[in-house]
């Protein structure tokens, strides 16, 4: 069963975004590919854009050329519950070997003092996954979980951040959180170990980490949000956007640096339905704007002046 999200992750890679979707729904269990369509002729040449689900939670991915690429600062976590799946444990570790085959140990698979069995990967393409077997108490939660890292220039700030982004969606509320206790240098005691939160009925967690990173939140990935009005465009693009001069093709970055893509279902739709001669005026005249124009879209796809 395929989850009805308001906020998709999306998944930028240089040319390999089919090969690792591919990879992708063959090791994760109900999963498939939904859409495939390709831009022709944008700045990064012709453009593989997917629509795939892994566990029922979307994901979008393109290849958009060199210029991005996703790092640990947004991972996922994939939650085995051994209450309702008594094979919770061998399935973690089978996907944990396909996951780690190529790719990076950021966490060692073990036992960890807030789960039995615990471990963090960067696969093969560079996204991280954090798989755990999950405690039986407290509120469920669902299979996949998109998890933000506040390191560097915005650490310490992962409380402040998901306290703001419930004041910018609705069916938003905290979770649990669990802070640094004091003597875990550098981590600042009181800030956040570990925390969740909901934004449009969706799971999220955060963190903060005081160690030295080589990265930060970047375009690699980004949370693309499907809006049903250009009211809404305007709403979500007003509240979040906090640097101009990223802002691009309906791209934005918020105060903490994290990339949003504000879009609408209508015209994303439209981009998998349409010809190729349809998809390629629509590209054309988003890569024009900054704050995407429906109407002009809309235009565009028709070949209306």
């Amino acid at each position: 069963m395929i989850i009805e999200q308001r906020i998709i992750p999306h998944l930028w890679f240089n040319d390999q975004a089919l090969e690792a979707v591919r990879f992708y729904t063959r090791v994760f269990e109900d999963s498939a590919i939904i859409h495939v369509t390709k831009l022709q002729d944008t700045p990064s040449g012709d453009c593989d854009l997917i629509v795939f689900a892994l566990s029922g939670f979307q994901f979008m991915a393109i290849n958009g050329g060199p210029y991005f690429k996703p790092n640990p600062s947004i991972s996922f976590f994939v939650n085995f519950d051994p209450s309702s799946d008594p094979h919770a444990k061998e399935h973690l570790d089978r996907l944990w070997d396909k996951l780690s085959e190529g790719g990076t140990i950021l966490m060692q698979l073990g036992e960890y003092p807030f789960s039995s069995h615990y471990g963090w990967v960067q696969d093969a393409y560079g996204v991280s996954w954090q798989l755990i077997l999950t405690k039986d108490e407290g509120e469920p939660r669902p299979k996949i979980i998109p998890s933000l890292m506040f390191t560097n220039k915005v650490n310490g700030k992962a409380e402040e951040a998901c306290l703001f982004y419930q004041t910018v969606f609705k069916q938003s509320r905290m979770g649990e959180i669990a802070r640094y206790p004091g003597g875990m240098d550098p981590n600042l005691e009181g800030s956040a170990m570990f925390l969740d939160f909901m934004l449009e009925g969706q799971w999220f967690a955060a963190m903060d980490s005081a160690y030295e990173h080589p990265f930060s939140f970047n375009e690699g990935i980004s949370l693309m949000i499907e809006c049903e009005s250009q009211a809404e465009v305007d709403y979500y693009w007003q509240n979040l956007s906090s640097d101009a001069e990223s802002e691009q093709c309906g791209w934005l970055k918020d105060r903490y640096g994290l990339s949003w893509q504000v879009t609408a279902r209508k015209t994303d739709e439209m981009l998998f339905e349409g010809t190729q001669q349809q998809r390629n005026r629509m590209s054309k005249a988003l890569l024009q704007m900054k704050k995407i124009d429906i109407a002009e879209l809309e235009k565009a796809f028709v070949n209306q002046k």
